[in-house]
């Protein structure tokens, strides 16, 4: 079974328009039990959820298997040096964080950020 990371991009897309195609597809990856997320991508979601009052979409989302984030930061640095080699700027360190994160579990990103898709083609990510 594959495993899944779904980005922030994706539950916000997810969050705000519940007939989409991307919302359609999240709904079967936790209908099969696919889905992961980690402590930094809730950290993106939270202060939103929690500033909207969105109490029932915040304790579903902290009930979510979460992969532990184990830094390595000279990992971390070869990654954007792959990037800058390869003309793909502007990657913030939270999206290295998140790259190296599914790499480590042997998972697949489920994205809308283009870069991670640039970046899987130099690096051993995998982009859903």
């Amino acid at each position: 079974m594959t495993r899944i990371l779904i980005d922030s991009s994706v539950w916000i897309e997810y969050f705000r328009n519940a007939n989409s195609p991307i919302s359609t597809k999240v709904d079967e990856l936790i209908d099969n039990e696919n889905v992961y997320t980690n402590d930094l991508i809730l950290a993106e979601l939270i202060p939103f959820l929690k500033l909207r009052k969105q109490s029932k979409i915040l304790t579903s989302l902290e009930a979510i298997e979460r992969f532990p984030l184990e830094i390595d930061w000279e990992q971390i640095i070869e990654y954007q040096i792959s990037n800058l080699k390869n003309g793909i700027n502007k990657v913030g360190i939270p999206d290295l964080i998140i790259a190296q994160n599914v790499i480590q579990n042997k998972a697949t990103l489920f994205t809308l950020d283009k870069h991670f898709k640039l970046m899987s083609k130099n690096v051993k990510l995998k982009v859903y």
